[in-house]
């Protein structure tokens, strides 16, 4: 079965001596992984096209036996400039790429999550300045695209409004936040101002295009970037570790 669709090139490696292997995410099927053969000497079928970061347009074949992808031909759509000139943003990107393929891309989500992608890159290439925050804002945004974020407009116990009400709770275990009142002695949770809550609702809501303009307090970055990273420890399971997200 041969088809062709969009993808982003997420990583590519060398297979043999004049084949290589291509992690992509494609629009409509997700994170694939195929062979390019003859991709290293290739100029005709490949030019300029598997560097990590690019868009492409790709034509691709499953094997008779269905054991692997075969990547038949690849056209460049368009490719990174300043993303690939600056190592601090090939981290940010490598980061959110981690942690993209060690959360999956369900094949209902590829769509969402082709574009998410879109958008953060293009945030990464066509920004002057992005925050430090970056990778772990995408973390929050894309647990939240898988249904995993928690809510965060009410007191999961009482019911009242969060905005707008003062200090927050996250509830680390329970993987949900209350007010301020029904926090309660036991809890083992996590404390927000309402800026940092504000930081959240927006990242949840908004695209990575607007996440440049939240320039939220070093005290309200601390306290949203601590949140992020307990509750994909405790409730996805993943740890960033060694250059890469771990189970734990």
């Amino acid at each position: 079965m041969q088809w062709t669709d969009d993808a982003i090139v997420l990583r590519a490696g060398t297979f043999r001596e004049i084949d290589l292997w291509v992690r992509v995410l494609t629009r409509s099927r997700g994170l694939l992984t195929a062979f390019a053969f003859g991709g290293r000497r290739s100029h005709r079928r490949f030019t300029g096209c598997l560097d990590a970061f690019n868009v492409i347009r790709a034509n691709l074949d499953a094997s008779r036996d269905g054991r692997f992808l075969d990547l038949k031909e690849a056209t460049l759509l368009r490719g990174p400039e300043r993303l690939r000139r600056d190592w601090r943003r090939q981290g940010a990107a490598a980061n959110c790429i981690r942690f993209l393929e060690a959360l999956g891309v369900p094949p209902d989500n590829a769509r969402t999550s082709y574009e998410l992608i879109s958008e953060l890159f293009a945030l990464l290439d066509g920004e002057a300045d992005v925050p430090a925050i970056v990778p772990v804002l995408f973390r929050f945004r894309f647990a939240a695209e898988q249904g995993y974020a928690p809510e965060l407009s009410e007191c999961s116990r009482c019911g009242r409004t969060l905005s707008g009400g003062g200090e927050v709770h996250f509830l680390v275990s329970d993987g949900v936040f209350v007010c301020s009142s029904c926090r309660r002695s036991g809890d083992m949770s996590l404390a927000l101002g309402q800026e940092a809550l504000d930081v959240l609702t927006k990242v949840k809501e908004y695209s990575p295009g607007s996440w440049n303009a939240l320039n939220p307090s070093a005290e309200s970055g601390r306290q949203v970037s601590r949140l992020i990273d307990a509750f994909v420890r405790y409730h996805l399971g993943l740890e960033w570790v060694n250059g890469r997200f771990k189970a734990v």
